[in-house]
């Protein structure tokens, strides 16, 4: 009997994050943004059935296609950053029995040059600068205009530079084809520690790498740079590397046990406008793509990507759908190309099939882009849903609390290609009287209000009352919004409540 995937009731409701538990993707590399492991694996395993091809098109690091192949789909990635590709295709690799290739090669390795890498920090200076002019470099190219120092070389103190650069020269040498990608990624997670960013890694997520090109998104270097033991840190990535793996392994033995194994996985890295012309239309789509100028992902890819001997070029860089970066890119074509690659989306998505896009954004315009291209797309918007609870707080996060949504919106939609009404450009939205309507809907039990549920559901109101856009609100005036109403935010659960909270009392303004 065939199924029906049109009768599927969408997913209505948030579901609790759990990220540290899943050693495949936390521990073994950092990387700018990720997804809950288990919050994408639900959706992909609601949505579709076992053999089922499953896309990202804005791959990042692989967790969507990773987990659509250990649910026993076809789990097809798509990024046009080199890193995210790369730290996808190791993790993803099952074509070994075991990780005991790995374990040989690393052992090898620190019979070769275990002791070398040690003495680096018990040599005088000068011997330092010998083995540099004696060791194999990359070139010393120019950084992304906002870092704080000019060069590559400058992100690295002279031993750390010794360091990596001996380490990798020697990984360049093992034959084990596999075992020396496997160690490559432990080699670039380690160079996520070894670098004049680096802070510390104390209290911090792993997706977070102790570093400001996670934090604050450009390459800050510390007043007090953090100098690790270089050998210590890379066997510690290792040792994460081969848990992954093992991890992966085990869930692969599983399912070939109970003798239904279809999974794959397949790495394309193409623009997304380009991607019918490598692929099958698919089941589902499960992406997140780029919130405007929030992460220049290839400027600050630099550190890994120029090492690992990726090129970005120029075209490259064109292809990117941001706002700002290295080429400035305007906010009208980050609109654009926004729509665009949505609108790509359904005409990759099959007939009848479900697609969920997270998105988190103060601008409605880009809401809107996403919710026409998916209307003009034949979708049909059935469910939007706010994860709150689960984020990470960078530091502009910390810094400006009550002015950030710091949960995101995953939008569900069904391509039933039926025809959708257009809006009216005359309609008139009163936001203050539309806030106090959805108000009651997004309070909690305990009186809590988050930014992001409310400001979420007026986009979803907005958008079926075909008025979304003439919704336009700062950040300043939504909290000066709130504020006039009567609530106030509460910097430890991150949540807006009636009446004084806790360090008002106290004699402290919560607001200034």
């Amino acid at each position: 009997m065939r199924f029906e995937y049109s009768n599927i009731k969408p997913i209505d409701s948030a579901i609790p994050a759990s990220r540290q538990k899943a050693k495949r993707h936390y521990g073994v590399h950092p990387y700018f943004t990720r997804r809950p492991p288990n919050v994408v694996r639900h959706y992909i395993q609601w949505y579709t059935r076992e053999g089922d091809r499953v896309l990202d098109p804005f791959g990042g690091s692989g967790v969507t296609a990773i987990e659509a192949l250990l649910s026993n789909r076809i789990g097809i990635h798509n990024d046009i950053n080199p890193l995210g590709n790369f730290i996808a295709q190791q993790i993803a690799d099952v074509s070994q029995p075991s990780a005991d290739h790995i374990r040989r090669a690393f052992s090898k390795l620190e019979a070769s040059c275990g002791d070398l890498i040690r003495d680096i920090y018990r040599i005088s200076e000068g011997q330092v600068e010998y083995r540099l002019r004696q060791t194999k470099l990359p070139e010393n190219i120019q950084l992304p205009s906002n870092s704080d120092v000019p060069r590559f070389f400058d992100l690295f103190t002279r031993r750390q530079l010794l360091a990596l650069a001996t380490l990798k020269n020697e990984i360049d040498d093992i034959h084990d084809k596999k075992a020396r990608a496997q160690l490559l990624l432990a080699w670039s997670a380690t160079l996520t520690k070894l670098n004049r960013t680096f802070l510390s890694a104390k209290g911090r997520l792993e997706s977070r790498g102790g570093s400001s090109i996670f934090s604050i998104y450009r390459y800050k270097v510390a007043k007090a740079p953090v100098e690790l033991d270089p050998w210590e840190t890379f066997a510690e990535r290792v040792s994460n590397v081969i848990k992954a793996k093992e991890e992966v392994l085990l869930e692969k033995r599983y399912l070939e046990e109970k003798g239904n194994w279809q999974g794959r996985f397949e790495v394309h890295a193409v623009d997304i406008g380009d991607l019918a012309e490598e692929i099958q239309p698919v089941d589902y789509i499960f992406t997140d793509p780029p919130y405007g100028g929030h992460i220049a992902y290839l400027d600050l890819s630099t550190l890994w990507n120029h090492w690992l001997g990726f090129e970005v070029s120029s075209e490259l860089r064109k292809k990117e759908i941001i706002v700002g970066g290295e080429l400035d890119i305007p906010e009208e074509k980050y609109v654009k190309r926004l729509g665009e690659s949505i609108g790509a989306c359904f005409r990759l998505l099959k007939k009848d099939r479900w697609i969920s896009i997270v998105f988190q954004h103060w601008n409605t315009s880009y809401f809107e882009a996403i919710l026409e291209a998916a209307e003009e797309g034949g979708g049909s918007l059935r469910a939007a849903v706010t994860q709150v609870g689960d984020t990470i707080w960078s530091m502009h996060k910390k810094k400006n609390r009550e002015r950030v949504l710091a949960g995101e919106m995953i939008l569900t939609f069904l391509k039933d290609e039926k025809l959708r009404r257009r809006k009216d450009p005359r309609h008139i939205l009163e936001i203050e009287g539309l806030v106090d309507i959805v108000v009651p809907a997004v309070v909690s039990a305990k009186g809590e209000l988050h930014s992001e549920l409310l400001f979420n559901r007026l986009i979803t109101e907005a958008w079926q009352r075909n008025a979304l856009h003439a919704l336009r609100i700062r950040r300043e005036d939504f909290v000066d919004l709130l504020q006039r109403r009567g609530w106030h935010y509460n910097t430890q659960s991150h949540s807006w409540r009636r009446g004084q909270s806790e360090t008002a009392k106290q004699g402290a303004l919560v607001f200034h």
